[in-house]
């Protein structure tokens, strides 16, 4: 323990939010340092790595045959261990710039509903890319800790955490997650239901980046009776894909209406866990969150209109956390603060 607080003083310690959208770096007293999609390019014929991250991921869908460019992690866990290695030995080589004796240690947010089996994968993975110790913190504690919700208070904090892969949704007191729920329903699920709309409504193939595209700059949320949808802030969008009948270039239109129709299914099943949540919650901390509220994180928090759905449909105040990208990176970073003091419930390894 004590090499490895001394080993701390001499490296680059960081927290990573591995997701399977994005990989992001956090460095005590730095702040986010890398911010990377979690796509690696690999040649088939060679085993060599082409491209890792943001570079990576232009190549998806326009590589040729022996080149293959894939996301390595799928619902917030390893799918690809060698593929992930390689992702993890460029991120931490990137940062870590330090020519010590001392490896870093690594703190990594995974998933609540990981299994042991994933939480050794992920654990083996980051040893083998360069770690000398490594942390394992359940990304809605590391999500709060971002947020800066007061989690060792006698007091309840709800985090709705919407990533690429998963949603995760506790409730903490004291320290610990009293109530906690995941679902593999996120914002990847979103991105793949825009993709099947355009193909089963208007006979238009469009790839992974054109949905997630259109996603962000036109997606709403559709709200319950209760809420109005503001029609006058409807958006439209031109959209270039492939017809899947001529199997020829097409361009077309498309509007906020029908995107919010697309995405309604996972909308409400991000809905539903957060209500499952709170009818879980001991009364004494649900009475706390009609004052202190819920607050939500994760890329799919920025999906316009999702607080106020889910405002409408608990009764509870929602609001969105300041920084929601970068919540569970930079709660894993604070974790460091909690490794020798005991304060926190979490799984280290």
């Amino acid at each position: 323990m004590i090499l490895d607080y001394l080993g701390g003083l001499f490296s680059n310690d960081m927290g990573m939010d591995l997701g399977t959208a994005n990989c992001l770096v956090c460095v005590k007293d730095q702040g986010i340092v890398l911010r990377e999609p979690s796509v690696v390019a690999l040649d088939t014929d060679t085993g060599e790595v082409k491209a890792v991250g943001s570079k990576a991921k232009q190549m998806l869908g326009r590589t040729p045959a022996n080149i293959i460019a894939c996301r390595p992690m799928k619902d917030g866990v390893i799918d690809d261990f060698d593929k992930t290695y390689e992702m993890l030995r460029y991120f931490i080589k990137s940062v870590h710039t330090r020519k010590t004796l001392f490896r870093p240690r690594i703190v990594i947010g995974i998933p609540s509903g990981s299994s042991q089996v994933q939480r050794r994968t992920v654990e083996d993975a980051a040893r083998k890319a360069g770690a000398r110790s490594v942390y394992l913190v359940e990304e809605p504690m590391a999500s709060a800790l971002g947020a800066g919700l007061p989690v060792n208070e006698p007091h309840a904090s709800m985090i709705v955490d919407i990533g690429g892969g998963t949603t995760e949704v506790a409730v903490i007191s004291l320290g610990g997650m009293v109530v906690k729920e995941s679902i593999k329903v996120a914002g990847d699920k979103i991105t793949d239901c825009i993709t099947q709309y355009f193909k089963k409504t208007h006979n238009l193939i469009v790839g992974e980046t054109t949905a997630e595209d259109v996603k962000i700059k036109i997606g709403s949320v559709l709200l319950n009776k209760k809420g109005n949808n503001n029609n006058s802030e409807e958006k439209t969008m031109v959209v270039r894909g492939r017809d899947q009948g001529q199997g020829l270039p097409r361009t077309m239109t498309i509007s906020s209406k029908e995107i919010r129709q697309a995405i309604e299914e996972p909308v409400r099943e991000i809905v539903e866990v957060v209500k499952t949540t709170l009818e879980k919650t001991p009364p004494e901390l649900a009475a706390d969150l009609v004052d202190r509220g819920i607050t939500i994180a994760g890329g799919g928090a920025l999906l316009r209109g999702l607080v106020e759905r889910i405002q409408n449909e608990t009764e509870i105040p929602v609001q969105q956390a300041q920084d929601p990208l970068s919540c569970v990176a930079l709660g894993t970073i604070k974790y460091f603060d909690y490794i020798s003091g005991g304060k926190l419930h979490t799984d280290s390894l």
